[in-house]
C-alpha cells in the first residue's frame, strides 16, 4: 500500500481535531468574545469585518479539509460494500461498482430494485414471506 499524502495526513488530522466538542466551544467562545468587544469599538465596521472576514477563511478553507475526508470515506465504503457483493454467493455481481454507471443505467438498476421491492410488500400484505432471493 502507498503512504497517504501529506494533504491526506493533515486534512485527516485536522478534520478530526475540528469536530471535536472543545473545538467547537472554543469558537463559540470567540463568538462570545467578538460580541461582547462590540461596545469597546462602538460595533464599527472593522469589527463587523473581523468576524466576518475570520468565518469566510475558516470556512472556505474546512469546505476542502472535509470534502478531503469525506471522499476517502465514501471510496472506503464503496471498496467494502463492493467485497461483500464479490463473496455472496447469488449476487449480482454487475452491482459492483455502481458508482461509476452513468445516471440513466443507475436509474435502470435503481427501477429493477424498485419493483422487487413492491412485489415484495404485495406479497406481504397478502400473508406471504418476503425472504425470498428473486433475480433481478
Amino acid at each position: 500500500m502507498r503512504a497517504a499524502t501529506w494533504y491526506s495526513r493533515f486534512a485527516k488530522a485536522a478534520a478530526h481535531f475540528c469536530g471535536r466538542p472543545r473545538v467547537f466551544s472554543l469558537a463559540v467562545g470567540l463568538i462570545v468574545v467578538w460580541l461582547a468587544t462590540g461596545p469597546l469599538f462602538d460595533y464599527s465596521d472593522t469589527w463587523q469585518l473581523v468576524i466576518n472576514t475570520g468565518t469566510t477563511i475558516i470556512t472556505f478553507l474546512m469546505v476542502f479539509l472535509i470534502q478531503n475526508t469525506q471522499n476517502r470515506d465514501t471510496e472506503a465504503i464503496q471498496v467494502k460494500l463492493d467485497e461483500l457483493i464479490r463473496v455472496t454467493q447469488g449476487a449480482h455481481n454487475a452491482l459492483l461498482d455502481l458508482e461509476e454507471l452513468e445516471e440513466e443505467n443507475l436509474d435502470a438498476f435503481k427501477r429493477k430494485y424498485q419493483d422487487l421491492a413492491a412485489m415484495a410488500r404485495k406479497q406481504l400484505a397478502s400473508g406471504a414471506a418476503d425472504t425470498d432471493t428473486p433475480d433481478l
